[in-house]
């Protein structure tokens, strides 16, 4: 679990897709001065541009602090993280611990589909990013004024748009220089995770109404959420 609160803007050193497993790999370094692997273990979860990895080798000491993770298959198939090179940058967050304040929503790390740039548009010091998901059907989880977690980090919807299929969120002069989101330009992609609140009052109300459905009214409904 994380907050979508950034932790550190870390570089990519080596995406391998044929390690020593046979799988792809992701070494990423870090800033000398980090603390993000001050209290890192073997097996740890770090969320890498808003998804969730485990990490295989770390170096927390030395001049260039970095980390390795595994990419599964079905990873590379729903996110962007493929379309890593040496040199990208990316977001990075620690698992939340049981006294971390909550200073954004409740992130799984668990990716829903990537989204589009279609345009920035600055408004004062800040910026207006467009997006629209390669999946349309997470529309119906995005909702005005809403939480949504865009390369892993936690931002507030400020418009959206079901018929043309888009939403937008606005970047302030705090977050512009924390996230790499703000660097992105018009065409390129982000990772995508609504807010899971909104998919668990979905499934509720599927179990009420079909139990409204099936004639069994409220005692059908709670049959139906104890499974």
């Amino acid at each position: 679990m994380f907050t979508g609160i950034v932790e550190e803007i870390g570089t990519v050193a080596e995406l391998n897709p044929s390690d020593s497993t046979g799988g792809t790999s992701l070494t990423i370094t870090l800033p000398p001065t980090s603390p993000l692997l001050s209290d890192a273990h073997l097996g740890d979860s770090i969320a890498v541009n808003g998804v969730c990895l485990t990490v295989t080798s770390f170096t927390a000491d030395g001049p260039t602090p970095s980390f390795t993770v595994g990419i599964a298959p079905e990873t590379l198939r729903l996110t962007n993280l493929g379309a890593l090179t040496t040199a990208s940058r990316v977001n990075l967050e620690r698992a939340v611990r049981a006294d971390t304040r909550m200073g954004g929503h409740f992130v799984q790390g668990h990716v829903d589909t990537t989204a589009t740039i279609l345009a920035r548009t600055p408004d004062g010091n800040a910026v207006t990013f467009r997006f629209r998901p390669a999946n349309r059907e997470v529309l119906r989880y995005v909702v005005y004024k809403g939480f949504i977690a865009l390369d892993g980090a936690s931002l507030t919807v400020t418009k959206v748009d079901d018929a043309e299929g888009w939403w937008e969120v606005m970047l302030i002069a705090y977050t512009q220089e924390r996230i790499v989101t703000a660097a992105k330009q018009v065409g390129e992609t982000i990772n995508v995770e609504v807010d899971m609140t909104a998919k668990y009052v979905e499934k509720s109300l599927q179990g009420y109404l079909a139990g409204l459905s099936e004639g069994e009214g409220a005692g059908g409904w709670a049959r139906s959420l104890r499974g």
